[in-house]
Order: structure tokens, then sequence, then C-alpha cells
């Protein structure tokens, strides 16, 4: 059900901060429908202290107008956003197509690739083992993983926090030959690390802000050898239970549950199109290969923001955010901070998220969207984002990711 003919994989030459690409063909319009989808979709409008009856007919009909009228102008073929304002109300709508070769209508409990979103749970992993005491934020990495060049010096603050100086190694041309010549390939952590660690560093550690797959990757290896138990199973048991999300993964490779919509992307060696629903993230492993859908995202935004899963001490380091050099954005431990919104967007072949929640009205916003092409050097998820934001928040308009480099 819900599942199209395989296609080729490929991988973004950065996860949050994606390749320039040109934009995808605008998709046929559809009917903006609710999400009144059968489970695991049910139950996502309303719920807690948000009234059932949505935001009123008058935002509820601005909100609709704003998130088509983007999807058409950015191209994208669907969307799926939910909005939780505590006193207000919410919103949860799909718009567009979850399939293009069938016209099928996008619907509200599609599971998605959340790309660099992964990088929150990773890094709550890692927290807790500061927590109990068996890592230290200022422990250098060299003391888990040998040959990182100036691992002496790298802590696992500066890789967390996007100031190790390593270089990506998601922009090294060899790793994106590799991976868009064969999008299938099953890809272990000690395969990609090289394509980064060939590279002179970057910066000094703790200097520069540059965005690196290659700080997760590393942290990812941290938290296993730590535990002595495999990343996916360490994030299952530590931070999907704990946070009640039952329908988060980190796959080994390709697996994606159903239902789930066709991801498009312009990615590729040619530049043209491809179908990338079934291409393999095992690529992005601890920096961006989880599934996951609206209603674990919903819940998960929440427990980011408020450090559930952490003492006050750590969720504190956490959040000290520090400038990225784009306007209205921060970054702290594995978390952005966007104009008062504290979270984290992803982008992956064929799928883009962003999950951000605003404490100041203990508001929630997911948009899940199947495309990653960008538009005008901005990514889709982002201006869906803003202008969501431009309606219901205006004096905390979300300024998006990292642009792209």
């Amino acid at each position: 059900m819900r599942r199209r003919t395989p296609s080729r994989r490929l991988l973004a030459a950065t996860l949050l901060v994606a390749s320039v690409l040109a934009p995808v063909a605008a998709a046929p319009a559809t009917a903006v429908h609710a999400a009144s989808a059968p489970a695991p979709g049910a139950g996502l409008a309303g719920g807690d202290d948000c009234p059932p009856d949505g935001l009123g007919p008058e935002l509820t009909a601005k909100l609709d107008r704003t998130i088509e009228k983007v999807r058409v102008q950015a191209g994208i073929p669907g969307v799926v956003v939910g909005l939780w304002m505590p006193g207000r109300g919410s919103y949860v709508r799909a718009t567009g197509v979850a399939d293009k070769a069938t016209g099928e209508p996008m619907f509200a409990n599609t599971y998605v690739r959340i790309g660099s979103e992964t990088k929150t749970f990773t890094v709550t992993a890692l927290l807790q083992l500061v927590d109990e005491g068996r890592v230290g934020l200022d422990d250098p990495i060299a003391k888990y993983v040998h040959g990182v060049r100036n691992g002496h010096r790298i802590t696992l603050r500066h890789l967390a926090e996007m100031r190790s100086g390593l270089y990506p190694y998601t922009a090294d041309k060899d790793f994106v030959q590799a991976l868009l010549s064969e999008p299938r390939r099953q890809w272990t952590p000690q395969e990609v690390l090289p394509y980064g660690l060939k590279h002179e560093n970057t910066a000094e550690p703790g200097t520069t802000f540059q965005y690196s797959n290659t700080n997760l990757v590393l942290l990812g290896l941290v938290v296993e050898k730590v535990t002595g138990r495999p990343l996916a199973e360490v994030l299952r048991h530590r931070v999907f239970r704990p946070a009640h999300l039952k329908d988060s993964a980190l796959p080994y490779g390709a697996e994606f549950p159903e239902p789930h919509a066709h991801g498009y992307t312009n990615q590729t060696l040619s530049g043209a199109v491809e179908d990338s629903t079934d291409w393999n993230p095992s690529w992005a492993w601890a920096a961006g290969g989880m599934t996951s859908n609206l209603r674990d995202l919903r819940h998960w935004a929440e427990v980011l923001a408020t450090g559930r899963l952490l003492s006050p001490e750590t969720q504190a380091q956490r959040l000290k955010t520090l400038p990225t050099g784009f306007p209205g954005t921060t970054y702290g431990l594995g978390i952005l901070e966007t104009n008062g919104w504290i979270g984290h967007n992803g982008s992956l072949p064929g799928y883009e998220t962003v999950t951000v929640y605003l404490p100041e009205r203990k508001a929630t916003l997911v948009v899940l969207i199947n495309t990653d092409s960008l538009v005008g050097g901005q990514e889709p998820s982002t201006l869906l984002a803003r202008a969501i934001t431009e309606v219901v928040t205006p004096d905390h308009v979300y300024a998006g990711a990292i642009p792209p480099r």
C-alpha cells in the first residue's frame, strides 16, 4: 500500500546544508484536505490543550492559501504541516501529491526520511551519557576515535556545536561522485569518514562555525564505544522509548516504513529529477539516517526543546547557542535556534523536514515535504516554515536553516 516502483539512491552533498540545485517543476495543485487519515495518522489534529476545532475559519483559510501558494511556486509535490498552539488551537493539513506518477494525494500519516533532524537524537544520547558521567563534553575525540586530525584538541563539545574545523565528508567531490554513481550502496561510518578526514582542517577547534556531518558520525561512534551497543539500539532504548516515540527509527539501510510518500530529488549526476524513495541513506547514519512521522515529530519537538530526557544543567549547556554567521539563526549542541524557535531541520534526497518548538508560546511546528530541490538557493521547507510563521507568529518568524554553500 502506498509503495511505488523502487528508484535509484542518491545522497545530498550535505544534509542540513544542501547542494545548490535547480528547482523541480511545479506539481499540479490539489485540494487542501484535512488530515483525517487512519492510524497511525489518526488523531493528529487537536489533542492535549489545543482545542480540537482548529485555529478558527479565518486563520485556517489564510494558512491554507499561504501553504498552497508556496507549494505551487516552489514546485513541491506534497506537503504536510502540523501546527499546535495551546490556547489557540491546532492545524494539520496535507496538500499536493504523494506520487507524481499516479496523482495520489499527499497524506498526513506519511513516514518520511528526516535527514539532519537525526542529529538531535544522536546528541541527546550523547548528553545522556554526559549526565551519567560516562563521557565529558570537553573530552577530546582522540580518547574515543583514533585517526582524527588534531583529535587531541577537538572535543566532543566542538563536534556537537559544529566548531571542530573538520572537513565535511559530504562536501568531498570523490564522495559525491561515488554516492551519486551508486545511490543504493550500503555505507559504514568507517567508509564515509576518510572522505572528510583526508582534508586539512578548515579552522582551529572552537573558533568557527562550519556545518559538518563528519562531526556527527564521530559522535555516533563515541556513543557506540561507550555503550557497547549499536547506535540504532541505543536510540531505541534511551531516546525513542522514554520519549514515547513509537514510529521513529534509525534503519540499517534503505528500510522505509509504510505508508510513505514518494520522494523526488534533482541531486543526480545528470541534474534530472528522479524518484529517490528507495535510495539508501546509510551514508548519513548518525548525522541524518532516521525515519519518522508527524505524530512522533510533534512530540519530539517539545521533548527536545524542554530537555525532558536530560538534567537541567545539561539542557542549559545544550541551549547555549552561538552565532552561525547567518542572520536569525544560532546553533547549540546539535540544536538550532531561529528567532525563538528551537529544534532542527533535515534534508535528504527526496525529503525535507522542519521540527521546531517556540517556548514562549509552547507552540510546535512540523513541516514534511517530499522533495529537497532548492528554490533560488533556498530549501523549500525553509520557505514553507517562514511563510507559516509570518502568519501565525509574526514576531517570531522562522529564519531558516543554514543556507547552502
